[in-house]
């Protein structure tokens, strides 16, 4: 198949604009939705000591926000003390433009597609869930078959491809280094969309904007490059 490039990719915020925020922050999320050219965010989801999907990358509190203490400890309301917000308060405050990209930590059950349903409805409007975990894709695409998926990997090989076609995925989000004309075609061939992580360099981005994916998870002055 042969892909059909648009005439912009989406530009995704990768844990939102964390320049002067921290990142996975609501207001770090909220900041990147006021920076000219960003279509959406990139955020990380993980379950807190209650079962509650709150947004973070670390299993540890210790990098961002100085605490010693894993996410799987704390409830989600100790957490919000520390500034790591629900999935559920995000998805409140966010703007219905904002295009999504969920990145899934682990399987986190029901409970994250609940949460995602009322947040942007039963058809997931706007949004893809994504994941390196397998498990986590598998979980969504028994409980929500029509939502849209991508596996995350760092290469996109035949099997990586093959992978992400297997689950279900409609598209493959893959670390911008290891995007080729090969693998973008093994990916096409098999109606995969290609995103690219995490870009920081403007040029880079128009670049693979030219080379036909559909979204960069970008940083930076790479926002509207």
């Amino acid at each position: 198949m042969k892909a059909v490039p648009r005439p912009r990719a989406l530009r995704l915020a990768h844990r939102g604009d964390h320049r002067a925020h921290p990142e996975n922050s609501l207001a770090g999320l909220l900041a990147a939705m006021e920076v000219p050219g960003c279509d959406g965010l990139e955020f990380d989801v993980q379950a807190s000591l209650d079962g509650i999907p709150v947004v973070i990358h670390d299993e540890s509190l210790e990098r961002v926000q100085g605490v010693a203490a894993l996410v799987a400890e704390l409830t989600a309301a100790q957490l919000a003390i520390h500034g790591v917000p629900t999935l559920a308060a995000v998805l409140e405050r966010i703007p219905r433009r904002a295009f999504l990209d969920v990145e899934l930590k682990a399987d986190l059950g029901r409970s994250v597609v609940e949460v995602l349903a009322a947040g942007r409805g039963a058809d997931l409007q706007r949004a893809v869930v994504s994941s390196f975990e397998v498990a986590a894709l598998e979980r969504i695409r028994g409980l929500a078959p029509a939502w849209p998926c991508w596996l995350n990997a760092d290469r996109l090989k035949s099997g990586d491809v093959r992978l992400a076609r297997e689950l279900g995925c409609v598209g493959i989000s893959v670390e911008w280094h290891a995007i080729e004309p090969a693998g973008l075609a093994r990916a096409w061939a098999v109606d995969l969309e290609v995103a690219a992580w995490t870009v920081r360099d403007p040029r880079v981005a128009r670049r693979l904007e030219a080379s036909g994916v559909v979204a960069l998870c970008v940083e930076g002055r790479a926002f509207a490059g």
